[in-house]
């Protein structure tokens, strides 16, 4: 119970930093009274765009959805790639000698890995707007194989940008997990108790690499967000996060704030629920 009243108190605290910042950001470009503008954004008012003079929360309403299924994809990959590369550099010795190069290739900027797909893309000439990248999960839905193929490019690169930077994060989650659970000192007397390695790691270790996984969220989420930005901007993908870029370089900070309220909240949440499923896991 307390431990849950106290991670409430840190997700609401990073919520109210989160609208305060959102506050702030209008204040900054346009002389909005503080009080003013943080009762504005409690009645949920966030303001007009200045470049299309409609309310701010209708252009993101426009984009999110875009941003929301390039991250989902992103997570996906991920998940596929990050847990079992993450397992392998973690059990297996004769692998771990690998973890330098996955880090190396996994410390080159997303901006540069993007541009080469981009680049790959124009070379065959592979069709990579937004506008075909959109109809992949209908054409998928609908059984359309055609249009899945058409729009697979468009959607599958911008996709595994994001799910590159998202796999690393959760790797690198995985691999500190294991190692802090394979030196707890229960592991020697449950050696002692005639339990072997493989019963040791399935039933005791494994379920706290888990949970380090889990408290590690936040930071895969906040992988996921900053490779989907790069991401957006270099394909320019229809999203919230390409939405933020264009409203900071043209000064239309209603639009500004509101996505960034939105995506630090998303980032808090996901935090908040691997914080809190963590704490059950790893006391099962």
């Amino acid at each position: 119970m307390r431990f849950g009243l106290k991670e409430t108190g840190r997700y609401a605290a990073g919520l109210l930093g989160a609208l305060l910042l959102a506050a702030a950001v209008p204040m900054a470009g346009a002389g909005v009274p503080a009080l003013a503008r943080v009762a504005a954004l409690l009645r949920l008012d966030f303001g007009l765009s200045a470049m299309s003079a409609t309310p701010a929360a209708a252009e993101l309403a426009k984009r999110l959805p875009a941003t929301l299924e390039l991250i989902g994809g992103g997570a996906l990959v991920a998940v596929l790639l990050g847990l079992p590369l993450g397992i392998l550099l973690s059990w297996s010795r004769a692998l771990r000698a690998g973890a330098p190069l996955i880090q190396l290739v996994a410390a080159v900027p997303a901006f540069c890995g993007g541009l080469a797909l981009l680049w790959l893309a124009h070379r065959f000439q592979w069709d990579v707007s937004a506008r075909s990248g959109l109809s992949f999960w209908p054409a998928l839905l609908s059984g359309d194989g055609a249009g899945v193929v058409r729009a697979l490019p468009a959607f599958g690169l911008p996709v595994l940008i994001v799910g590159a930077a998202g796999a690393a994060a959760v790797e690198l989650a995985i691999r500190r997990a294991a190692r802090m659970a394979a030196t707890a000192p229960y592991r020697d007397g449950l050696r002692l108790m005639g339990l072997g390695a493989f019963e040791i790691d399935r039933l005791y270790l494994a379920p706290r690499v888990l949970a380090g996984l889990f408290a590690s969220l936040g930071e895969v989420a906040l992988s996921l967000i900053a490779a989907t930005a790069v991401a957006e901007w270099v394909f320019d993908w229809p999203g919230a996060a390409s939405l933020f870029i264009h409203s900071a370089a043209l000064h239309d900070w209603n639009v500004a704030a509101l996505v960034l309220l939105v995506l630090a909240s998303l980032v808090l949440t996901v935090g908040f629920i691997g914080a809190v499923a963590a704490r059950a896991l790893g006391e099962t």
